[in-house]
């Protein structure tokens, strides 16, 4: 008796485990992601499209601790958006040839992380601790630079428990993680062969050729 009447009780619980599985997932991706954006990516920013932070923070890696935290919010908001317009897409071209449909779906992706990227650019247009050299190239310019992380993230995101099998909390990690290094080798390859697209301080230029977020330091000698 004792055993029957705790058996709606572990389904109940079993049931909840397994909605917030992928909540668990999704969150583990972006903080990953959203961490290596921080960390290493803002300095691209720096030395690419001269942008800087000038208002009082704690910092890791010279970047404001609050933008690790406000990313992540941003960060899951956008991909979950992705993923519901992305299953609307896939689910409305379903009956075209298999070219087409990825053809409207790189198109898509590229529209839909432009948009974001300069959105977010334009919104934080009025914030006065967040600088650029030239605002109206960085609208242009830079949102299509920070597009780069959305155009790789937005596929690589959808992919999590999108079929039958569920996707273990290390594949998660690891997805994360690849995804993350293919945006840096992107972002590394403009600033190497397309460069800064403003005139950039000296100070901030790298101190390593393959390495943006090591600055050159001034050693009086």
């Amino acid at each position: 008796m004792a055993l029957h009447r705790l058996q709606p009780r572990v389904q109940a619980e079993a049931v909840a485990l397994g909605q917030h599985w992928p909540i668990a997932s999704a969150n583990i991706w972006i903080i990953i992601f959203s961490y290596v954006g921080n960390y290493f990516w803002t300095h691209y920013f720096f030395t690419v499209l001269g942008a800087s932070y000038t208002f009082p923070s704690w910092r890791m890696n010279n970047v404001p601790h609050t933008t690790f935290l406000l990313t992540h919010a941003c960060f899951l908001f956008y991909h979950m958006t992705s993923n519901m317009t992305l299953r609307k897409l896939r689910h409305s071209t379903a009956h075209l040839p298999q070219f087409i449909r990825w053809s409207f779906e790189a198109a898509w992706v590229l529209a839909l992380s432009y948009f974001i990227a300069y959105l977010e650019t334009l919104a934080i247009a009025n914030f006065p601790y967040y600088e650029f050299v030239d605002r109206d190239i960085m609208y242009k310019v830079g949102s299509l630079f920070y597009a780069i992380y959305f155009i790789i993230s937005f596929p690589m995101f959808s992919r999590i428990d999108e079929n039958e099998e569920k996707w273990s909390l290390t594949r998660v990690a690891v997805d994360a993680l690849g995804a993350a290094m293919l945006v840096t080798i992107i972002l590394d390859l403009w600033r190497i062969f397309l460069g800064p697209i403003v005139p950039v301080l000296e100070s901030r230029h790298c101190g390593q050729p393959g390495l943006a977020w090591f600055q050159v330091q001034n050693v009086s000698v």
